[in-house]
């Protein structure tokens, strides 16, 4: 499993509104992607989104990255003080309920 982070500064008083805009257009379009197994997006404080996008392989997961920059640039983009940090990494240790 490799998963990938995203981190997010956004205009002040808009993180709501963006997890209720990206929960009905792009939970859709990311959960129907090739080898996706979980998504999380994370109201971090001091107006910043963080996402977390894990999938079977390292492609997939990038390939994620791509799905959220054009869904982004699309939707969200005048909500956004800065682009986003991208990171990721081999998934170590993973548990759900």
């Amino acid at each position: 499993m490799y998963t990938s982070l995203r981190w997010y500064n956004v205009k002040p008083n808009s993180a709501q509104e963006i997890m209720e805009r990206s929960e009905k257009g792009f939970v859709p379009i990311i959960s129907q992607a090739p080898g996706f197994l979980a998504y999380s997006q994370v109201d971090t404080g001091n107006d910043t989104l963080t996402t977390i996008s894990t999938f079977e392989t390292q492609a997939e997961a990038e390939n994620s990255n791509t799905l959220a920059a054009d869904w982004v640039k699309e939707n969200l983009a005048s909500l956004l003080t800065a682009p986003p940090r991208i990171s990721g990494g081999t998934v170590g240790v993973y548990k759900a309920k």
